[in-house]
């Protein structure tokens, strides 16, 4: 059945990890070993600076968005295989086949998925994250509070509302949250990192772009 195909394409797909790729690429320190020892773009950022760290960002978001747009735009699928393929991208960045299922924590492929089902969603999530970041310097808070705003503003988007597709974007939204169980409860102790500060231990783990 080629919608099972594409669903498995898109999970090897979002398996490959872009900050191991570009940190190997540009001769960086392995990101699952150094800084934070998770392989996304905060990491990436804090152990090879701001290019490597963009090249990963975009990476990232590619990986959810290019298979979710493909099935958009070339086949006539229902509306549940598109999200159900972005699930796919999605789960493959967060426990990838090639690296013993130790992955980012998929904010960024998240963000490429949502980019491909709504653009309106996607800028709205984005927003939200920059919103809540620029108040209170918490990037862990500002993905966890956009994840959990992405389905609401789905659901509220203008046309008619894909049941199952906004049912995927709440169970991204759910892996995200268990992504950043540590985060939490660092928010909760008073902890965590804020942005801009370096952090007090090789051990935390990144907040977001992951």
């Amino acid at each position: 059945m080629l919608s099972a195909l594409a669903i498995v394409l898109a999970y090897l797909l979002g398996s490959v990890s872009t900050a191991i790729l570009v940190s190997h690429a540009l001769r960086l320190p392995d990101p699952r070993t150094s800084g934070s020892r998770n392989p996304g773009a905060t990491n990436v950022l804090r152990t090879g600076g701001r290019t490597a760290a963009l090249i990963t960002l975009l990476g990232d978001v590619a990986k959810g968005w290019l298979p979710v747009f493909l099935v958009l735009q070339w086949t006539d699928w229902p509306g549940w295989v598109a999200g159900a393929v972005g699930l796919a991208a999605f789960i493959g960045h967060v426990l990838p086949v090639y690296y013993r299922f130790q992955g980012g924590k998929g904010v960024a492929t998240a963000l490429g998925v949502l980019l491909a089902l709504n653009p309106l969603v996607a800028l709205l999530s984005a927003l939200t994250w920059l919103l809540v970041a620029a108040i209170w310097r918490y990037s862990s808070l500002a993905a966890l509070v956009a994840a959990g705003a992405a389905p609401l503003y789905l659901a509220f988007a203008p046309g008619e509302p894909d049941f199952w597709i906004v049912t995927i974007v709440a169970v991204m939204a759910v892996i995200l949250f268990v992504r950043h169980d540590e985060n939490i409860r660092r928010l909760m102790r008073g902890e965590e990192s804020r942005i801009g500060r370096k952090k007090k231990s090789a051990g935390e783990d990144e907040n977001a772009g992951g």
